[in-house]
Parts: C-alpha cells; sequence; structure tokens
C-alpha cells in the first residue's frame, strides 16, 4: 500500500470514527480560528475535504480580533477560540450553546532562529536569567499568549527590565519575521505556534511553575450546516489525538 493510498485510508477511518462519511451535497464552511490551533486544521482539513467533500474555508487570526468580527455580524461556521470568548458569543447569541466543545490546550514557548542553541529554561531562575541576559525579545501584546507572558513577567518582577528591549508586533507572523529576520533574539509564542515556523525553532517550553496553556474551544453559529459540526466533532474525536499531539498540543483532561 502506498503512502498516499494509507493516509487516505486513515482519513476515512478517522471521519467514520466521528459518524460522517462521504455526501453529494458539498457545503462551504467558514471557519474563523485562533492561529493557535492553524498547524491542526491544516492538517485535518483536507482530510475532512478529501472523505466529505465539503470544502473548508479558513480565516485564521488573533482570537479577540476574530471575536469582534463575528460580534459585528459577520458570517460564520465554527468558531475556534478561547473558552470565555465562545462562552461570552452564546450568552450574546451569535454561538450555539449546545455546539460548544474544548478541543485541546497548548503551553507557552521561546522560539529562536534555526540553529541557535536550545535555552536554559529549565526552571523558574534559569528562565528569569535568560530572558533578562536576551539582547531583545518579541511577542504579541494583544495575543493570548502575550497577555499570559506580561501577567508572568510582573509576577516574577522582570516587567520593567524586559519592555526596553521588547519589540511588540500586532501578529504571530510578525513575531515570526522578528524572530528569523534577526531583529529579535527570542519570541514568545504557543508551541503550536512555533513548531511550524521554518527559519526557527523551538528554544524551550516554560518551566511547569510560570506555564501558562492557551485552551481553545469550538462552537458553531446557529445557522452553521451539518458539516460544520461534524468538522468540529472531527476536532475532537480521539482518532485525531495524534494530530493534535504532533502539532504541540494536548487534549484537555475533565
Amino acid at each position: 500500500m502506498s503512502l498516499r493510498t494509507t493516509a487516505a485510508a486513515a482519513a476515512a477511518l478517522a471521519l467514520a470514527a466521528v459518524g460522517f462519511g462521504s455526501t453529494a451535497h458539498a457545503d462551504e464552511v467558514k471557519v474563523f480560528s485562533s492561529v493557535a490551533m492553524r498547524a491542526v486544521l491544516e492538517e485535518l482539513a483536507p482530510r475532512f475535504e478529501h472523505e466529505t467533500q465539503h470544502h473548508i474555508v479558513a480565516t485564521f487570526g488573533l482570537a479577540a480580533q476574530l471575536k469582534t468580527r463575528i460580534e459585528s455580524g459577520e458570517a460564520y461556521d465554527v468558531a475556534i477560540l478561547t473558552p470565555a470568548q465562545i462562552d461570552d458569543l452564546v450568552a450574546k447569541g451569535k454561538a450555539a450553546g449546545a455546539s460548544r466543545v474544548v478541543i485541546a490546550r497548548t503551553g507557552l514557548g521561546l522560539m529562536v532562529k534555526s540553529g541557535a542553541p536550545k535555552l536554559d529554561i529549565a526552571t523558574v531562575e534559569a528562565f528569569k536569567q535568560t530572558l533578562l541576559s536576551a539582547q531583545s525579545l518579541t511577542y504579541v501584546p494583544a495575543g493570548a499568549s502575550g497577555v499570559a507572558f506580561k501577567a508572568t513577567a510582573e509576577k516574577l518582577g522582570l516587567a520593567a527590565a524586559l519592555e526596553a528591549k521588547t519589540k511588540a508586533a500586532a501578529s504571530g507572523e510578525e513575531v515570526n519575521a522578528n524572530v528569523t529576520g534577526g531583529v529579535a533574539a527570542i519570541a514568545v509564542l504557543p508551541v503550536s505556534e512555533i513548531l511550524p515556523v521554518q527559519g526557527a525553532a523551538l528554544g524551550g517550553v516554560f518551566p511547569a511553575d510560570v506555564q501558562t496553556y492557551i485552551v481553545m474551544a469550538g462552537a458553531t453559529s446557529s445557522a452553521a450546516p451539518q458539516a460544520a459540526r461534524d468538522f468540529l466533532a472531527l476536532l475532537v474525536a480521539r482518532s485525531t489525538d495524534t494530530v493534535i499531539k504532533a502539532k504541540g498540543m494536548e487534549r484537555v483532561q475533565p
């Protein structure tokens, strides 16, 4: 059996496990997703499309900005944001409460340019010294990871020292460019956003005592087609656990 045939068979089994298969009617499923889930969706969306003939149209961005677009009335079928943001959309009648699911979580890490040595951040003290000794730092203050990192820096008494050498970014793409282009020595991002970046590498994961997890939840709009609910079901199916893990995420224990 060829690799392509094996992959197709695996996809079919995964989709069958959540109770759906190919269909004569193809829908376009509009997905608004935090960048933290991008690598997972880029792996699973083609499988879903191949098996069902539905088409996934994904828009990635900062979760807060996507939520604002939904609140303003922009049409969507599936939203993948933080649990608090999904719950707020449900409360405002902008998402279907019965569809709400928690998908996975990812911890925070430090990104470095490819070829740079791994960072010593095994302990909280080593983590502090690495941040203080870094020539420059970049992250997205408005992103969930940036908000969490700022709180950690405040807690550790590092905020003032880091501010002078921080290059704030408006998006994860800008953070990536800052590191790969040599503008910043290290970056703070969710691990799931670091692993796919060409020209960069995971320098290390935050120590457990100061780790913050970015949890991703999903829901559909009230008007979403069945295909949207099927795609959301695939994202939480146990058959896709290996993809979740490979992309730097993990399931949230109940």
